[in-house]
Formats: structure tokens, C-alpha cells, sequence
């Protein structure tokens, strides 16, 4: 894995702890988002806590920078979004055409995504596969999920590793085939096994006693691998990118 200092003085301007993972000879590249670290900023002065520390065009979705004042502008295309919260793999494009082709790889559901999550609870049996409908709305630019909706949401579930306790600890791996708004925290919290750290759906008092007792404090929840195959130019090519469970992990588990 290239450090951030590496990349960002090969003309990347990565934002805090943000690392490239890999890339490809087509100009498709993975970079690892730390918890807390936006997929692109919402508003000016967001620049420093994005995935790049450069101007975003939310009509394009790309960000725009320069190497040097006299060089010429340089973009890079989001392919995905990950919630502030949620580290791991994101994707981006180096130019406009190959970011529509992949783009429609998300939109058809052709990718396939494995994410971690650390639970309240133990799930039964360990391995099972989720099928809800969900309700999305959005009001002042931020987003709910709910369930008892008309949206179909879809995740394969199979427990790793518990941990004793009351409640136990579980981390678990989820596979989205869908890709809702909230999907796997609604998932995880309509079953009783809220994300540990999860503000929004989860339970504050397993949260606030959870932070005194380990002095963690994040969500955890982590995009560890995103796979899939696509066609450009008359080929097709395979494209894997895994980003590391953070260590933050290991520690919740053995506290």
C-alpha cells in the first residue's frame, strides 16, 4: 500500500490518513477513507476533511485540482460514497468516460462489496441472508432509512468472530446485493444487532457505555473489499481493491 505522503507527492492531494490502495492501467483507483474523513465536501470550506483536499463538483462529481499553478487541471471522478462514519474502499476514475461506464456498473448492481461491521449481539444461525423493504426519504439534506417501506434491500450475513460479554460483540461480514441509503445499518438494527457506534440507528445507551468502557469512538462499520469485472476498449478487465480492517477492531474485540 502507497503511503499518503507518496501519493500526494505524485499530485494526489489526499486528504487526513486517506492511503492509495491500487489501480489500474485504465485509470480506475481505490483509495482507503479513514472513519470520519468525507467521500467529497457538502459545502465550501470541507475541502480538508474530504477524500481529496480539492474543490468538488457536484454536477459532474468530480474533483478538480492542479499539481502546480502552471499545470493543467487535473480530475478524478467518485464512483461511490461511503458515509463520514464508515472507512475503507472508494473508488474514483480518472477521466469522464471511464467514470459513465463504471458509474453504470453501481447503478445495475455489478459490483460486488463485503463490508465489516462490529454488532451488538450474536447473530443466528451464522450464516443468513437478509431480505427487507425500505423506506428512503430525505429532508434537509439528510437522509433516513427506514423499514416497512416498498424498496427491496438484500445482504448476505456470516459471523466471523464473537466475543464474550453482555451483550457479546460480533463482528460480522455483510454482502449488499443492493446498494440502499443506510442499507446495512437499518439491516443490522431492525435484527436487534445495532453497529456498535451507530448514532442514528443504534443504541445509545450500549454506545455510551461501550465508548466509557473501551474509549473507542467510532462507527464500526468498514468497506473491506470491492470486486467486479467490466468492459473498455474491446477488453475486459478484473478489478479488486481491499483496504485493511482497521485496528480499532481487534481492540473492541479483545476489551
Amino acid at each position: 500500500m502507497k503511503r499518503a505522503e507518496e501519493s500526494a507527492a505524485g499530485g494526489w492531494p489526499l486528504g487526513p490518513g486517506v492511503e492509495f490502495l491500487t489501480a489500474d492501467a485504465n485509470g480506475l483507483v481505490a483509495l482507503a477513507k479513514p472513519e470520519g474523513v468525507l467521500s467529497h465536501p457538502n459545502r465550501p470550506g470541507e475541502e480538508e476533511r474530504s477524500l481529496l483536499n480539492a474543490p468538488y463538483r457536484l454536477d459532474g462529481e468530480y474533483f478538480e485540482w492542479r499539481s502546480a499553478p502552471e499545470a493543467a487541471p487535473r480530475r478524478a471522478y467518485l464512483l461511490n460514497r461511503l458515509d463520514s462514519g464508515t472507512s475503507g474502499v472508494i473508488l474514483l476514475a480518472r477521466s469522464e468516460e471511464l467514470a459513465g461506464a463504471l458509474r453504470e456498473h453501481f447503478r445495475h448492481q455489478r459490483v460486488a462489496k463485503h463490508y465489516a461491521a462490529l454488532v451488538f449481539g450474536a447473530p443466528t444461525p451464522p450464516v443468513q441472508v437478509w431480505r427487507d423493504r425500505l423506506a428512503v426519504r430525505k429532508e434537509g439534506g439528510v437522509v433516513r432509512t427506514e423499514t416497512a417501506g416498498n424498496i427491496p434491500a438484500e445482504a448476505k450475513v456470516r459471523v466471523l468472530k464473537v466475543s464474550a460479554g453482555d451483550p457479546p460483540l460480533a463482528l460480522i461480514e455483510l454482502e449488499p446485493r443492493t446498494g440502499r441509503s443506510h442499507q446495512l445499518r437499518v439491516q443490522c438494527a431492525s435484527r436487534h444487532l445495532p453497529i456498535v457506534g451507530d448514532a442514528t440507528y443504534g443504541n445509545f445507551r450500549l454506545n455510551r457505555d461501550f465508548t466509557r468502557a473501551s474509549g473507542e469512538r467510532r462507527l464500526f462499520l468498514h468497506s473491506a473489499e470491492t470486486t467486479f469485472e467490466y468492459a473498455w476498449k474491446g477488453r475486459r478487465h478484473r478489478f479488486t481493491a481491499r483496504a485493511p480492517l482497521p485496528a480499532s477492531f481487534a481492540r473492541a474485540l479483545r476489551g
